[in-house]
C-alpha cells in the first residue's frame, strides 16, 4: 500500500501456504504476504483501502493508533465499530491521518486472526518537515510476531471450550522469520546489513499475540526517539521492552570501522506468570556489516564471530519499570505535550483475571475443575453483541444491545494487591461508559492479585493519552496524584498496567464515537478484559460523528 495525499489500495484477504519450523500450514494473509505489506503514508494524507475477503473467516482490519477523528466507521474492531466483512464481501476503510507521524501498524481485529494478518504503518512527516533528530541513513521496519504450528483459530476455540488457558506459541519471529535458534530455521533469519558509521532507524512493532518482548542488539546501543508515533526525549539503552500493540523507533549507529564480526538482535518474553505457561523462547536476527571493498549484495560470512546480547530475566519487572520511567514527551513548542491540567471525569478501573463457573454438569480446565478462566475491567467481562455497538448508537437502537451503565469504580472493593477475595467470579455484560464531548478524563487502572499479578498492555482506540503516573501496590487517591507528571509525560495509545501496580492516564474526549479499550494480550481480550467508551457528539458540525458509509458491512 503506498499513499500520497490520496491513496486507494485494494488488498485481498486470502489464504497462503507458509513453511516455518519444518512445517507448512495455510494461514490467513493480506495479498498472500506474511507479514502483510507496509502501509506508507504522509501526515495529512487521506487513506482509502478497499478490503476484499476471500477466506472462510469473517474479517476486519484495524489501523492501530490512527486517531480516526470522526471516522470511527473505519476503526475496525469487530462488533464494536463495524460488523465483520463476510466471505466474498468488500469494505472500504476511508480515513485521514491527522496530526500524526511515525510508526503505527495495522492488524485483523476479530478472534485471533491477527496472528498472521498484520503489517507496519509508516507515516512520514509533512513535506519539508524534518525529524527532531539527525536523519538516519536508512529506515527499517522490524515487526516482532508470534508463530504457532497449530491453527490459532483452533487454539482459541479449544481454550473457550475447555475453560482452560490456550496453548502457547512455538516461536517468535522478526519480520515473519524465526531465525537460527529454532529447529531448521537458520534459512529463515532476518538479516540487516549495515555500513560502518551510518545510522539506521529501526521501526519496531510488537505484533505478538500474547507476549511482551525484550529487544536488544549485541554490542550496540539503541536510542529511543519515538513511541506509538509520538516523539520522545531521546535516551539510549542496550535493551528495551515493547508490549503487544506498541511501536518504538530507535536509532542504531553502526560501529565506525568494519568490526570483523556479526551481531545477534534478540527478542524474548517478559512475563510475571510462572514459567511454562508462556513461550519462553528467543527469536534471533543478525546484524551484519558491509565488508569494505565487497559488493553490497555479498553473501553472509558465517565464519565471523557472532556476538549475542544478554537479555533481562523473563520476570525482571524492575528493568521494565526503569525503562518506562525514562519515556518523556518532547514537550517543545513544535511538539507540545497537551496534558489536560484540570479533570472533568475521574475513573478507577480494576484490570485483571477472574473466573466463571463451569456450565452445569461439566468439568473445566480453569483454575479449578469447577471454574473457567475469565478476565474483566471493574469486574465486568465484556460480551460483544451480535451487531455493532457504533451502529446501534448512531441509529438510536441500543435497547437489547448495550447498557450505558459501565461502573466508574469497582463495585466490590478489596485489597487489590493483597490476598485475593474468596469469590473470584466476574460478571458478564455489554456496558458502555458515556462521556460528553471534550470532557477531560483521568483514568487509573489497577492490576489485581486475582490469579496472580500480571502486566496488562491496555490499548485505547480513537485517542492518544498521557501516562501521568504509575506505581506498585494499591493506588492511593490522596497521596499519589501529587507525584503525577503534568509537564512532559509520555503520550501513547497502549500502556502497560504494571504487574502488582497501577497506571494513571489522562486524555481529552474530543472524538465522537464508540471506542474500544482492551488488553492487547489476545488471550485476556478473549476472556473479556475489554470495555468501550461512548463519546457523545459535540454541538458544532465538526464535533459530530460522520454518518456511516453505504458499504458498511451487515451482521
Amino acid at each position: 500500500f503506498i499513499s500520497s495525499t490520496f491513496c486507494m489500495r485494494f488488498p485481498t484477504v486470502q489464504m497462503a501456504n507458509v513453511t516455518r519450523l519444518c512445517g507448512t500450514k495455510g494461514i490467513v494473509t493480506v495479498n498472500g504476504e506474511y507479514p502483510g505489506p507496509a502501509l506508507l503514508a504522509r501526515e495529512g494524507d487521506r487513506v482509502v483501502v478497499r478490503v476484499t475477503n476471500r477466506v472462510a473467516h469473517n474479517v476486519t482490519l484495524h489501523w492501530h493508533g490512527i486517531r480516526q477523528l470522526r471516522s470511527g466507521w473505519a476503526d475496525g474492531p469487530a462488533y464494536v465499530t463495524q460488523c465483520p466483512i463476510q466471505t466474498g464481501q468488500s469494505y472500504v476503510y476511508d480515513f485521514t491521518v491527522t496530526g500524526q507521524r511515525g510508526t503505527l501498524w495495522w492488524h485483523a481485529h476479530i478472534s485471533w486472526l491477527r496472528a498472521t494478518v498484520y503489517g507496519a504503518i509508516v507515516i512520514l512527516p509533512k513535506h519539508g518537515v524534518p525529524y527532531p533528530f539527525p536523519p538516519p541513513h536508512e529506515e527499517v521496519p522490524v515487526v516482532l510476531g508470534e508463530w504457532w504450528r497449530a491453527d490459532t483459530e483452533a487454539v482459541v476455540r479449544q481454550a473457550l471450550r475447555t475453560g482452560g488457558a490456550p496453548n502457547i506459541s512455538d516461536a517468535f519471529t522478526i519480520n515473519g522469520l524465526p531465525g537460527p535458534l529454532y529447529n531448521c530455521s537458520a534459512k529463515d533469519t532476518f538479516k540487516l546489513k549495515v555500513e560502518p558509521g551510518k545510522t539506521y532507524m529501526l521501526r519496531l512493532v510488537n505484533a505478538a499475540l500474547n507476549d511482551e518482548l525484550f529487544f536488544s542488539v549485541a554490542n550496540h546501543t539503541l536510542t529511543v526517539v519515538e513511541v506509538d508515533a509520538v516523539y520522545v526525549k531521546p535516551f539510549t539503552v542496550k535493551t528495551l521492552i515493547i508490549s503487544p500493540g506498541q511501536t518504538t523507533n530507535v536509532l542504531l549507529t553502526a560501529k565506525p570501522f568494519y568490526p570483523k564480526a556479526n551481531f545477534y538482535m534478540l527478542a524474548a518474553p517478559y512475563s510475571t506468570i510462572r514459567p511454562g505457561t508462556f513461550d519462553n523462547t528467543t527469536v534471533a536476527g543478525i546484524l551484519e556489516y558491509q565488508k569494505p571493498g565487497s559488493p553490497s549484495m555479498s553473501s553472509f560470512d558465517k565464519d565471523l564471530p557472532l556476538f549475542k546480547p544478554v537479555l533481562p530475566r523473563f520476570n525482571d519487572t524492575g528493568f521494565v519499570t526503569n525503562f518506562t520511567s525514562k519515556l518523556r514527551s518532547l514537550a517543545t513548542p513544535q511538539y507540545p505535550a497537551a496534558v489536560p491540567r484540570s479533570v472533568d471525569k475521574r475513573f478507577f478501573f480494576t484490570v485483571g483475571l477472574g473466573t466463571l463457573p463451569c456450565p452445569a454438569n461439566t468439568t473445566c480446565q480453569g483454575p479449578t475443575n469447577k471454574t473457567q478462566f475469565a478476565a474483566a475491567m471493574n469486574n465486568v467481562s465484556l460480551v460483544l453483541p451480535s451487531t455493532a455497538l457504533l451502529q446501534s448508537h448512531f441509529t438510536g437502537v441500543s435497547r437489547g444491545v448495550y447498557g450505558s451503565n459501565f461502573p466508574v469504580t469497582p463495585l466490590l472493593k478489596f485489597n487489590y494487591t493483597g490476598a485475593p477475595p474468596n469469590n473470584t467470579n466476574v460478571a458478564k455484560g455489554t456496558k458502555l461508559l458515556v462521556l460528553p464531548f471534550n470532557a477531560s478524563v483521568e483514568l487509573v487502572m489497577q492490576d489485581t492479585s486475582i490469579l496472580g499479578f500480571e502486566s496488562h498492555p491496555l490499548h485505547l482506540h480513537g485517542f492518544n493519552f498521557f501516562v501521568v503516573g504509575q506505581g506498585f501496590g494499591n493506588y492511593d487517591a490522596v497521596n499519589d496524584p501529587a507525584k503525577f507528571n503534568l509537564v512532559d509525560p509520555v503520550e501513547r495509545n497502549t500502556v502497560g498496567v504494571p504487574a502488582g501496580g497501577w497506571v494513571a492516564i489522562r486524555f481529552l474526549a474530543d472524538n465522537p464515537g464508540v471506542w474500544f479499550m482492551h488488553c492487547h494480550l489476545e488471550v485476556h481480550t478473549t476472556w473479556g478484559l475489554r470495555m468501550a467508551w461512548l463519546v457523545l457528539d459535540g454541538s458544532l458540525p465538526n464535533q459530530k460523528l460522520l454518518p456511516p458509509p453505504a458499504d458498511l458491512p451487515k451482521c
